[in-house]
Formats: structure tokens, C-alpha cells, sequence
């Protein structure tokens, strides 16, 4: 198939926002395209090459990008064999070699494929054609039941592998094997576990650890792991991978997390945990698979009672079974008086929806928020190019200055960088690079998960997950919290 004709379906569907337009011209194309192509092409239409993480960033795509050809003659197995090539490219001198691929891959694109090319490999689409309008079309095309091709989806772990087995004819009942990782049940938020349970009804609360997602897998003398993006941490993980090895079962598929304790057994933080992923212990709290037999369909009660009798107590999540919001919102403190992130509130009648943020799974965690001021901002690349876009942030030190503790560009509408672009261009005092220095009088509500050490920043910390709520201009540069404020997020 024409790499063109991936592009032109790409830019078909963003130009409808009917979802049912979207499907059918998905649907089309997918019918088209040969067996040997189909992951690829589904890797495009979601943003996702196939290869995974290729080595390569906006930056280095943007200079690869030469004059244009004038005639589309590029096939799709082309592409797929030089992201191929890109992925594989490593060590000294990879950097110059990756360039000399691409160019000579762009040189051969014409305008629209180039622009594709750029948006597919940097994961910024915005086409309207996310996994589940995929799905959706990949059902309509193969004459399948939507829910049948999810579930395979889920067991499979991997939209393209499912697409193949489905535009082939190929069996979508492949059930849940023991070694194959599958995609993990996301939570929904709620804004307290009291608030949560009364969503859910009966449930149980669970700890929120701080940590690393982590599948585990047996069969036999076999133990493998993975992330919560299904990549292979086996390595990485050897405590995680003795402990599992020892459980007395011999087949056996386990939802956890990785954790690193301190020497009294509190959490540490997350940088440190994932800094030192040879030493963490995990702590499990489900089971989807247990000797020969599958549990996702099972309620989450029958899986706990599971999880208890293959699993030692020490590496049981802790948990309260409950209906009562007061008894929720209790445990709730407790966890995070332990140095817990939050908890986790499962209805325990739900099955184990993999794959899927549903609503009978709902976290509970604090969200600090900090008002910081804007000190520097950077240009925007791809979609927002033309705008002022990631923010620097400073907290008021001692002596009025500003220290810089973390960067964002996360929260913000269209309309809000249309309104900061044009204020922070006001202020503009230095340009260095594609970073514009300002006049630091701009306050910005910050959202925040917390704040973790860093040598990067002066203030010694960097603020975790933030993203931008509001500007407040009822407050001053001098009213913006203080440094030793964000130094006391330390856990």
C-alpha cells in the first residue's frame, strides 16, 4: 500500500468530527491493506510505530526534513523497514546515522507525507482517530462484534497483533496466557475514597503505592515481567523475579507494583525506587490467572480470595473491604500517613477490564497545588508551532528572586496559549535558543502529584506531574509561594 494513502485517510478523518464518518474511512482503508502491513498501518493511524521508542525526537525529524518530492511513491513496508533500521541503530555515531536515514527517507516523501511522517513518529496525530475509533473500524471492516475484538485487544496486549488476527480470519478467542503480557485495568478519579465507595458501592480500598506498575508471569521455571507499557522489565527486576519464582503455583499472572522500602520499611520516593529497581520488593493486588485458569471475568472478590492463597500476606497489597464512605475516607488517611500515594477504590464486584480506565476502578490521591511565577517560557514545536508554550517556573526565594523548580507545558487550552503567548511576548527581555526569557511577573496555579530531589534545579527539587490550572492575576510576583514551601513537598 502507498504510504499516501495512510496520509490521505489520516487527514480525511481530522477533517470530520463524526465519529461514525471517522470509523467508516478508517474501515476502508484498513480492508485494503495487505496481511503484512497491518501493524504498521495501524501504528500510524494511532500515533505509535510498531518498533516502540526508535531513538528519535522532534528536533532531529524537523532538520531531516529536505525538499519534497513531487511524486508519492513511497510504500508503507518502506517506511516500517527504515523505522526498523532507526530502532536498531545504536552506539557511537548512531546519532549522524539516524539523520543520514532519515534524510534520504525524506527527500523521497512528498509534503503532505513528510508533515505525516513528523506527527506519526513524535506521537502528535490529534487526527480524531484515537485506539478506540481504530478498534471500532478495525471491527467494521473484519465483520467482527466490536466487544470480541476488545477483548482480544486486551488479552493480546497490542492493537496491530489483534488487527492481523482479525482482517486474516484468524481465531479472536485466544483467551489469557500465562508469558504474554496484557494490557492493565486504568483507574477513573475520584476526589475523596469516601466519594469513591459511594460511586462504587460495596468495595475495597487499597494502598496506592508510590511505584512501578508490574505484571508478573509464570510458567514453570519461567518468570517474566512487564511495565505498565507492556515492555519487558524482567532484568531489571531480579528481587521481583525470585519472589515470584518461589510461589508454590505453576502458572500464574499477577497485577502489582515495584516499590522501593527505606530501612524502616517506608516507601521511598519514586526517583529513588526507579533509580535502584534491583532492590524493590512488590507488593500484588490482583491475580488474572491462577494454574490453567483464566480470572478476568471472575468478580474482584473471587480473585482476592485467589490472590490470599497463592501469594504470602507480606505481599498482599493492604486493603479494607467496605460500604461505609467514613470507614473509606479513614483508611484513606491512614495510607497516606504511611507515606502511601493515595488508594485505589475497586467495586468488588468488577471484572478485570484490561486495557480500559472504567468506573469501578477510582484513585484517590492528594493534588497539592503551588503558585509559581513564570520566569522563561519556550517555543513551541509541531502542532504548537508559532506560540510560547513550556513553561519555566520559578518559586520567590529569600532574597526576592525566583528559583526555578520544574518546566511544564501540560493544561494548556488552545485559548490559554493563545492569551500567554501574547503576554509573555510583552514581557520578552532575552532570547536563548528556543527558550524566551521574561519579566517575571506572571502567576500561575500549578497542579502537582508532589516534588521529588534534583540536581538540575538550584532549589534542589523538581516538581512531579505538573500541569497549569489557572494564571492568577489577582496575585503578585511577591504573593507566589516560596521555595522552602516546595522544599517541604519532600516525602
Amino acid at each position: 500500500m502507498r504510504y499516501l494513502d495512510v496520509v490521505t485517510a489520516s487527514a480525511d478523518v481530522a477533517a470530520t468530527s463524526r465519529r461514525s464518518a471517522k470509523v467508516a474511512r478508517l474501515a476502508a482503508l484498513l480492508a485494503a491493506v495487505p496481511p503484512a502491513e497491518l501493524r504498521c498501518v495501524v501504528g500510524m493511524l494511532v500515533g505509535e510505530p510498531r518498533q516502540g521508542r526508535i531513538g528519535v525526537g522532534w528536533a532531529t525529524l524537523h532538520g531531516a526534513r529536505v525538499t519534497p518530492a513531487d511524486i508519492a511513491s513511497v510504500e508503507v513496508g518502506e517506511i516500517d523497514r527504515v523505522l526498523d533500521q532507526l530502532a536498531s541503530t545504536v552506539g557511537a555515531g548512531s546519532q549522524r546515522a539516524r539523520e543520514e536515514l532519515l534524510v534520504a527517507l525524506m527527500g523521497r516523501l512528498v509534503d503532505e507525507e513528510q508533515r505525516h511522517l513528523v506527527r506519526f513518529v513524535t506521537g502528535e496525530m490529534r487526527q480524531g482517530a484515537n485506539d478506540g475509533v481504530v478498534t471500532e473500524a478495525v471491527a467494521v471492516a473484519a465483520g467482527v462484534a466490536p466487544a470480541v475484538l476488545r477483548r482480544a485487544v486486551m488479552l493480546l496486549g497490542d492493537l496491530g497483533v489483534a488487527t492481523e488476527r482479525a482482517l486474516t480470519g484468524a481465531s479472536l478467542d485466544v483467551g489469557l496466557t500465562p508469558l504474554v503480557a496484557v494490557q492493565p485495568m486504568l483507574a477513573a478519579t475520584s476526589a475523596s475514597a469516601g466519594e469513591a465507595v459511594g460511586a462504587t458501592g460495596p468495595a475495597s480500598v487499597e494502598w496506592k503505592l508510590d511505584g512501578m506498575r508490574v505484571q508478573a508471569h509464570k510458567a514453570g521455571d519461567t518468570v517474566r515481567l512487564f511495565s505498565r507499557g507492556l515492555n519487558d522489565v524482567t532484568a531489571a527486576l531480579p528481587a521481583v523475579v525470585a519472589a515470584v519464582a518461589a510461589l508454590p503455583v505453576e502458572q500464574l499472572v499477577l497485577d502489582g507494583e515495584s516499590l522501593g522500602l527505606d530501612e524502616d520499611g517506608r516507601p521511598r520516593r519514586f526517583q529513588d525506587t526507579m533509580s535502584g529497581l534491583d532492590t524493590t520488593a512488590a507488593f500484588f493486588f490482583d491475580v488474572l490467572h491462577a494454574d490453567g485458569r483464566s480470572l478476568v471475568d471472575e468478580p474482584l472478590v473471587a480473585r482476592k480470595r485467589v490472590l490470599v492463597q497463592v501469594v504470602p500476606p507480606r505481599l498482599v497489597l493492604p486493603s479494607v473491604e467496605t460500604d461505609d464512605p467514613q470507614v473509606a475516607d479513614a483508611f484513606a488517611e491512614q495510607a497516606v500517613l504511611a507515606g502511601q500515594e493515595g488508594v485505589v477504590v475497586k467495586a468488588l464486584d468488577s471484572t478485570y477490564q484490561a486495557g480500559r480506565r472504567g468506573a469501578t476502578w477510582r484513585k484517590v490521591k492528594p493534588v497539592h497545588t503551588l503558585d509559581l511565577v513564570v520566569i522563561a517560557v519556550e517555543r513551541g514545536h509541531g502542532r504548537r508551532t508559532g506560540w510560547l508554550s513550556n513553561l519555566h517556573l520559578g518559586a520567590r526565594g529569600p532574597d526576592g528572586s525566583f528559583v526555578m523548580v520544574g518546566k511544564t507545558f501540560k493544561g494548556l487550552t488552545d485559548e490559554l496559549l493563545r492569551w500567554q503567548t501574547a503576554e509573555l511576548q510583552a514581557r520578552a527581555i532575552a532570547d536563548e535558543g528556543i527558550t524566551v526569557h521574561v519579566r517575571p511577573e506572571l502567576v500561575v496555579e500549578i497542579a502537582l502529584d508532589g516534588v521529588q530531589v534534583s540536581r538540575r534545579y538550584p532549589g534542589g527539587v523538581a516538581l512531579r506531574f505538573a500541569r497549569v490550572r489557572r494564571y492568577r492575576p489577582d496575585k503578585s510576583p511577591a504573593e507566589a509561594d516560596t521555595i522552602e514551601r516546595v522544599q517541604g513537598l519532600l516525602r
